[in-house]
């Protein structure tokens, strides 16, 4: 019996505890107990979620702050910048940043202006103390910007493009159109802009009279010397340059109108005076508001032609006509070189183009009836119809004469010329004055976006002309 009890507890079950061996028991027991090691990752993940949320408070609070400090740094070097403020620039961005309470922030600011430009840069920078961070011993913060804003007449190549048909006679619209035309002359040629921009003012109503001097650097067809306009057959259109290679033929100098009258010292198809001829690569504010101030209402309208010698006077392909008016001191020795290529991206080459209706008819005197110098002499005498009614019998009446343009062509045309312009980058900004709904939409779509293209009444043609004035004043954040 004592050997079985022996063998008893000598086996794989526990002996009962003694007094003297329970707490040795109990201490071994916890140290190998594993079911509370949830609670110490806990508590380490949960100090670790703390301290990375606290950086992450910190790298927040610190870019913020940037965000701040740059954005108020950008709106105060434009304000600065601006050539229309008259306030100090660095006045201006210094009372920028003391309205967002940056003033202590403002490190420096620097301008550098001259008569067409004024640059503005302007540095900040502002620390503060980190709360989180400092575990890492990161004590401070910095929040940093930079900005630099520049308003600059490049050089700017301008087609001034107008108006000048019959109906302009209507609703005092020639007046208000003058006016609008002298507010863009002045903004753009501001002092010292003028070595800067170029203007060619190109009036047109039925056909455009480039002049005696534009021509005689192209091959005419002269048959008199009672006005002049050339021809331009329709494939011209669809290029911005003009053809050096081509003979053109002189457009016929006549009258056509239904009024009864013989006056034919105004409303010739092609416009005879002095006043309106193309003023090309002028600066002289002066002489051109004095031309505009001049120009009256003839004849029909032809916007495609005013278009086309638009466009041509911004292309190089006419650079030999600028370099030869300037040494005949026609044009301003400080525009030797244009039009200049258009791949020079320090000059804006822009059309501003405005009229007050839509393509109607055209018509020519056959050949046959302006083929000689008596012939010539006798339209210039007689209106079309003032002779045609008088002394032709009205079956025969129709011989005299044939339509050169109906609506459909001239918007054709016009198309073409605004698409092959837009294609080597000029901007062409349109001004429908008056006008019925077909004409907008062609207007608009010749122009070079939907916000080029203003539609107006009345005295607003002085606002349209006034912000693409301001418009052609680039004002650019550069940095």
């Amino acid at each position: 019996m004592r050997r079985e009890r022996s063998a008893f507890w000598s086996g794989s079950f526990p002996r009962p505890a003694t007094s003297a061996t329970a707490p040795t028991t109990r201490a071994r027991r916890f140290a190998g107990d594993e079911s509370g090691s949830m609670t110490y990752m806990a508590v380490v993940l949960s100090m670790l979620m703390m301290i990375f949320g606290g950086l992450g408070i910190d790298m927040i609070y610190a870019e913020l702050q940037r965000t701040k400090v740059q954005n108020t740094l950008d709106r105060a070097v434009l304000a600065a910048a601006d050539l229309d403020n008259e306030l100090e620039a660095q006045g201006v961005v210094e009372d920028y940043m003391d309205k967002m309470a940056l003033a202590d922030a403002l490190i420096s600011v620097d301008v550098d202006e001259g008569l067409n430009y004024r640059t503005v840069v302007a540095e900040g920078y502002k620390t503060m103390p980190s709360n989180f961070m400092q575990i890492l011993g990161v004590d401070n913060l910095q929040a940093y910007g930079l900005a630099e804003a520049t308003e600059r007449i490049n050089k700017v190549e301008v087609s001034l493009v107008l108006d000048i048909s019959g109906s302009m006679d209507d609703n005092n619209k020639l007046a208000n159109m003058q006016d609008a035309a002298g507010t863009f002359i002045d903004t753009l040629l501001a002092e010292g802009n003028e070595d800067l921009v170029s203007i060619s003012l190109v009036p047109y109503s039925e056909h455009v009279n480039a002049g005696p001097e534009i021509l005689s650097y192209l091959n005419v067809n002269w048959k008199h010397g009672y006005s002049h306009c050339i021809e331009m057959p329709d494939s011209v259109f669809g290029s911005a340059a003009l053809d050096f290679s081509r003979t053109y033929e002189q457009m016929q100098h006549y009258q056509w109108n239904y009024d009864g009258y013989n006056n034919t010292l105004s409303d010739t198809v092609c416009p005879r005076y002095g006043y309106e001829r193309i003023q090309a690569w002028s600066h002289d504010a002066s002489a051109l508001k004095a031309q505009v101030n001049q120009l009256q209402p003839r004849a029909g309208t032809s916007i495609f032609m005013g278009m086309k010698w638009g466009t041509a006077l911004l292309d190089p392909s006419t650079r030999p006509i600028a370099s030869g008016m300037i040494a005949r001191g026609s044009v301003d020795q400080a525009f030797e070189g244009r039009p200049v290529a258009y791949d020079d991206t320090d000059v804006l080459k822009t059309v501003v183009l405005m009229t007050d209706g839509q393509h109607d008819r055209s018509y020519r005197v056959q050949d046959w009836a302006y083929n000689s110098e008596s012939e010539y002499a006798h339209w210039n005498r007689y209106n079309l119809w003032y002779y045609l009614s008088r002394h032709v019998n009205p079956y025969e009446r129709s011989s005299f004469y044939y339509q050169k343009y109906n609506a459909d062509l001239g918007d054709a045309l016009l198309g073409s010329i605004c698409t092959a312009a837009k294609a080597q980058g000029i901007i062409i900004w349109s001004v429908g004055f008056e006008v019925e709904d077909h004409g907008a939409d062609v207007m608009e779509s010749c122009a070079s976006s939907p916000a080029h293209f203003f539609r107006v009444e009345g005295v607003e043609i002085s606002e349209a002309f006034s912000t693409i004035a301001h418009t052609l004043n680039q004002l650019r954040l550069t940095q």
